[in-house]
């Protein structure tokens, strides 16, 4: 399988802590070419509603806090075409969570499997418009594969689930709840390793390190939109062991040191 990392949205710029160069946030992604399944989306980003109206599409406390872009050259429909693909080939979008950050484009697949996990979908429906959920993205009445909360033990994590319609063994459901009801991690097999996109379950890499290090500002936006903070901070545990016990290529959703670093 060939794996693409791309961002499907700029957001404020940000300062790092460790001395790096500042940076706008991210909303990273993948796209996978499958041999059968065609091409996998791993989050959607925001979509071309949302930037072609985003008073709309978007809640406006939360797009006055994290800047975007808006730029229709970074949705995930004109990223795929960009890199020569028909996006009707897009038959499956496995999403972390349904944020409004992370399910924008799903109206521009309309006919793709859309991936998620069965906590994740009741709490969006129940909410209804809100900074965090944004029912004009699932308006359309996605084609839902939703997954419960249970499965077997992978790399010291229970509760993991094999994706259906997807290559066996190499797309796996990995629960990081606390963020929100039903958040989780997305792990994709590459050759001889698994790379994890680990959604909102962390917000900066520091997080991950040995001796563990927040990003002071997005440490304060994952706080605000923890739902369970004992849960958020005992999936960040189980990330830390899957990077250092068993060498996971792990990355989060909006750090954009990481998707430089996976896009080299």
């Amino acid at each position: 399988m060939r794996i693409h990392h791309l961002n499907l949205a700029s957001m404020r710029e940000i300062d790092s802590p460790d001395g790096l160069a500042s940076a706008r946030a991210v909303c990273h992604a993948l796209l996978v070419e499958t041999p059968a399944s065609g091409l996998v989306l791993v989050e959607s980003g925001l979509g071309l509603a949302d930037v072609a109206d985003p008073a709309l599409h978007l809640e406006r406390e939360w797009t006055e806090l994290v800047e975007p872009v808006l730029s229709p050259a970074e949705t995930a429909v004109r990223q795929v075409a960009a890199l020569g693909h028909d996006p009707a080939d897009v038959r499956h979008i496995v999403l972390t969570h349904l944020d409004v950050d992370h399910s924008g484009g799903l109206p521009d697949f309309p006919h793709a499997r859309v991936h998620v996990m069965e906590a994740e979908l009741k709490a969006a429906l129940a909410e209804g418009p809100s900074r965090r959920y944004r029912p004009s993205h699932w308006a359309h009445a996605p084609r839902w594969v939703t997954y419960p909360g249970t499965g077997t033990r992978w790399l010291g994590v229970d509760g993991v689930r094999p994706l259906a319609g997807l290559p066996e063994g190499d797309f796996l459901y990995v629960p990081l709840d606390g963020h929100t009801d039903g958040h989780a991690g997305v792990a994709v097999r590459d050759g001889d390793r698994w790379l994890l996109h680990a959604g909102d379950a962390y917000f900066y890499h520091g997080e991950l390190a040995r001796e563990p290090h927040p990003h002071p500002i997005m440490d304060l936006v994952q706080l605000q939109a923890q739902v369970d903070p004992a849960r958020r901070l005992s999936s960040q545990e189980r990330l830390r062991a899957l990077v250092h016990d068993h060498g996971v290529g792990v990355f989060s959703a909006h750090d954009p040191w990481e998707l430089t670093e996976y896009s080299q």
